[in-house]
Formats: structure tokens, sequence, C-alpha cells
């Protein structure tokens, strides 16, 4: 095999396996549910998705919880003058009717906070994430490192995560 087709066959099987975990209650379905590999001793660490809302009413995702992490938030980057600044996001994310918001590094996501252990590429930890009117969602996050979740779900949406209407 020559090393291209073995690139697009690794490929697949990584979104393959992201595929395999996605989520879904209702309305809400959670696609490419992927978290950020981390080095020892790091405290945190980002989670990344699409969010398809295929109701007829918004809805917000609020946080979440996970076994493996102290605390779950809903986060975004934003410049502050020259500055990228992390912030939480009260009220959290709302998920328009018929719609879809995507949380990609340098915009919305969620963030693992307090973590128990290193987030080891290719380990799946299992989440849940708590929407206004969904309520819970059960998630199996799959630990990618950050090209594979660039590939996944873009490079990074620079300001606010990327938000569509269907």
């Amino acid at each position: 095999m020559t090393r291209s087709t073995l690139a697009a066959i690794a490929a697949l099987l990584l979104t393959g396996t992201a595929i395999a975990h996605d989520g879904a209650k209702g309305a809400l379905h959670i696609d490419h549910p992927v978290i950020r590999a981390t080095p020892a001793g790091a405290p945190v660490s980002g989670g990344y998705m699409i969010i398809r809302n295929e109701g007829a009413q918004a809805d917000r995702l609020l946080g979440g919880s996970a076994e493996f992490a102290g605390r779950v938030e809903v986060h975004e980057m934003a410049m502050d003058g020259d500055v990228m600044r992390m912030r939480e996001i009260e009220g959290g994310i709302e998920i328009p009717a018929g719609g879809q918001v995507t949380l990609r590094p340098g915009g919305l996501h969620v963030m693992f906070m307090q973590l128990g252990e290193p987030m080891v590429e290719g380990t799946l930890w299992p989440a849940t994430l708590t929407f206004e009117q969904g309520g819970d969602v059960a998630v199996t996050f799959t630990v990618e490192d950050m090209k594979t979740i660039g590939e996944l779900l873009g490079k990074g949406a620079g300001h606010g995560g990327q938000m569509t209407s269907q």
C-alpha cells in the first residue's frame, strides 16, 4: 500500500471512532465529541463537538459533569482589546431550533476542570452534558490531539464558535 492509502485508511478509522461515540437525546444530537489530549499534571482540558438541535424550540447547553473532572463548565475564547481571554459563559450556549453550534478550539468549548488524570490520546471518557430543555445527555468523548480535532471540527473559530440554522 502507498503512504497516501494508509493515511486515508487511518483518517477513516479515526473518524469512525469519533462517530461511534456520538450522543443523542430527543431533538439534541452530539457529533464528534472530543477532548484535547493533555500532558501529565495538566489540571484542565477542552471538550469540543457539534451540537445539533432538530427540535422546534431553542435549547441551551448549561454545563455538565464527568467522573474524571471536578467541574465541567461552558467557556468561550474572546478578544478583550488585544488579548485573547477565556471565560465561563453565564447562562450557557444557545442551540437554535433547527440549527447547530460547533464547539471548537479558539471559540466556544466545554472546559473539563480539576482533572483526575491525564487525557491520553485514544482513550474514551463518559460525561454528561446538561441542557436547559433537553436535560442530561450521556456522551462518550474520545481524547484526540489538536491536529485531529482540527480535522474533525475545523481549525478554530477565532471568536465565539460557529452557529448555523438549517
